[in-house]
Formats: C-alpha cells, structure tokens, sequence
C-alpha cells in the first residue's frame, strides 16, 4: 500500500513562533502560528488539514461504495468542521455531505453516507473523535 510523508517546522515557543508545513507530494506547503491554530490568525492549522484529509476521504469512499452497487455519482460534495476544544484537543468534526446521485432517493443516499462515515480510512483513523453526519441528495432543477 502506498505511504504518504508530509513534514513540519516550528520555531520558538510557543506564543511567540511560527512554523509551516508541507504535503510531501509538494502540493501544498503553508505557514502556521499560535494565532492561526487557536484564533482567527493568518495562515493554516493541523486541524483544518484534518478536515481536507476527512471530507476527501468521505467523499472519495462515499462514491466507492454508491457505485458498487449501481449508484454511480455525479458529484459528491463534503464539508468536515474541525472542532478544537480545551486541552486543546479535537472535540468534534461535523460532516455535512450533498450528493449528485441520479436514480436514488435521499433515504438510501443518507444509509450510503452513514457507511462511508464508519468506513473511510479517515473516519476509522479518527474514530476516538465524536462524529456528526448531515447528509442530502441536491436539490434538482426542474426544466420545464
């Protein structure tokens, strides 16, 4: 199975530093602080990355699993809120899902996206951290 490296740098302490972090495949590299993890400060935090890396993954299972068995999606999109509490520590991540997913109804759209919540690899990694799931077909344009 394939490994997946990213890095990070911090300098100083912590109130006063700053750091940065980078994906390995060099898609992404960013700087960090105190401010950007705790307050509304410039640049980006390991929680936010936390969330890409969940609603990517959801997303991409959520899609695996619809199409095998015949529900071939035309997009699914995900959104996972990242809550940091005291401690600090992940208190919550909120996923709300819509999917684009011709022939099926929302009541079998939502059983598909309770599974791809306890079966993606990021929700399995995570799974100490409590988990909400919103989950709805989009709403389709009627052409008249």
């Amino acid at each position: 199975m394939a490994i997946r490296e990213s890095s990070a740098i911090w300098k100083g302490n912590l109130t006063e530093g700053n750091g940065s972090m980078r994906l390995g495949s060099g898609a992404y590299e960013g700087a960090f602080s105190r401010a950007s993890r705790f307050e509304n400060g410039p640049g980006t935090n390991p929680e936010e990355l936390i969330g890409a890396a969940h609603a990517g993954c959801f997303s991409m299972y959520l899609s695996l699993i619809l199409s095998n068995a015949g529900h071939v999606p035309t997009r699914i999109d995900t959104t996972a809120k990242v809550h940091l509490g005291e401690g600090p520590k992940i208190t919550l991540i909120e996923l709300s899902t819509v999917g684009e997913v011709p022939g099926i109804d929302e009541k079998t759209f939502i059983e598909f996206a309770e599974q791809a919540k306890k079966g993606c690899p990021v929700s399995q990694a995570l799974a100490a951290v409590d988990m909400n799931l919103t989950a709805s077909l989009a709403q389709r344009e009627l052409s008249l």
